[in-house]
């Protein structure tokens, strides 16, 4: 079948861009119809235009498409954009979008922090998306076009929050979590990144900004709605901790996290328990089946050396969490270890399949 929706992409150059781009090339839902770059792309090829540094080969069609510049008119007839642009450049260009009636899913930190913007990993909190329902409806009432907003989570949140997730719905609250993580360089980006004399033979123990994300992110996330259907409420600071420490190491692709944490209700469950609630969690893009929704949303993995970012960071096409060495805590409850694709689930994956979920439910 046609594709049914045409799409636009921002920062098409960038690697979150190019991303999106390989993603949106044979998708069965959505047309690559416009490609958005700063004004020194504009009027080329794409193929002119771009350091394509992806393992796959640009799409031929979609590198024979002339690059615009990142305006709302260019963009009038998408359905969906997505955001790859850099965070200097992406809040007043997404905001025009969005004024001008367009629905803009960013890969920006710029609007995470909005209380009316969704911060979303759609196999973790897909239900924030339907906050939507009720002005979209009213806008096409109206034979108007509704622009919003919606923001993807930061790479590393995007594999703590699907297994919190999934223990929060089965056994209520956890009120305290500590992640060590060991990152991919591709988290980075391709320019500045990360020079290679710095990463490798090494561990480099700070990523700028990246431990206060995974702290207030998981919050927004795991939290809820308000009363009046407009705000997003994170979970209290007095009901989760979140203390995370952030390492950049020389993988390529595949955020590793190390996690522990305590449940509010006591008695604790067991680990079979803990096991069998995150093997049987269920999201609900694959309750919508939608197309890249993973088989499972999390692996449970018996293996003591398993998850590793090269044997598992491709699961169900980068879109599922690998979890394993699921444990007790001697100080905590339980501690695992997840492993999910930085640049898939944990970026423009995300953004795909949170496109796919608005489209089943008629958001779009």
């Amino acid at each position: 079948m046609a594709p049914t929706k045409k799409a636009g992409v921002l920062g098409a150059t960038g690697s979150v861009g190019q991303r999106f781009i390989l993603l949106l090339s044979e998708h069965p839902d959505f047309e690559l119809a416009v490609l958005g770059a700063s004004s020194r792309s504009a009027g080329k090829k794409y193929s002119d235009a771009v350091d394509w540094k992806q393992t796959s080969i640009l799409p031929e069609q979609s590198g024979a498409i002339v690059v615009s510049e990142c305006k709302p008119e260019n963009f009038a007839d998408c359905d969906v954009v997505f955001s790859g642009l850099d965070a200097d450049y992406a809040g007043d260009i997404e905001k025009a979008f969005v004024d001008a009636g367009l629905v803009i899913i960013s890969n920006a930190k710029n609007y995470r922090r909005e209380p009316s913007v969704p911060l979303v990993v759609p196999t973790a909190n897909a239900e924030h998306l339907d906050i939507f329902t009720d002005r979209v409806l009213q806008s096409k009432s109206e034979g108007k076009k509704q622009g919003y907003q919606i923001c993807i989570s930061n790479c590393s949140t995007a594999g703590l929050v699907v297994p919190l997730k999934a223990l929060q719905d089965k056994f209520g609250p956890i009120d305290t979590v500590t992640v060590t993580t060991m990152q991919a360089v591709s988290g980075a980006g391709f320019s500045p990144g990360v020079p290679s004399m710095d990463v490798l033979d090494n561990l480099v123990p700070f990523i700028s900004g990246e431990e206060d994300k995974m702290e207030w992110e998981t919050k927004k996330i795991l939290g809820g709605i308000s009363a009046n259907g407009v705000d997003f409420i994170p979970v209290d600071d007095n009901e989760l901790r979140v203390s995370a420490q952030c390492n950049r190491v020389a993988v390529i692709d595949g955020h590793t996290e190390c996690v522990s944490f305590k449940f509010k209700n006591r008695p604790a469950p067991s680990v079979e328990q803990v096991k069998n609630c995150l093997s049987e969690f269920v999201s609900q893009p694959q309750r919508l089946g939608c197309y890249s929704a993973p088989k499972k949303a999390i692996y449970v993995l018996e293996q003591s050396d398993r998850p590793q970012p090269r044997l598992d960071r491709n699961r169900d096409n980068g879109y599922a969490v690998s979890v394993g060495r699921v444990r007790e805590d001697p100080v905590l409850d339980f501690k695992f270890v997840a492993l999910s694709h930085n640049t898939i689930i944990g970026a423009a994956g995300s953004g795909i399949l949170i496109a796919e979920t608005l489209l089943a439910k008629s958001l779009i």
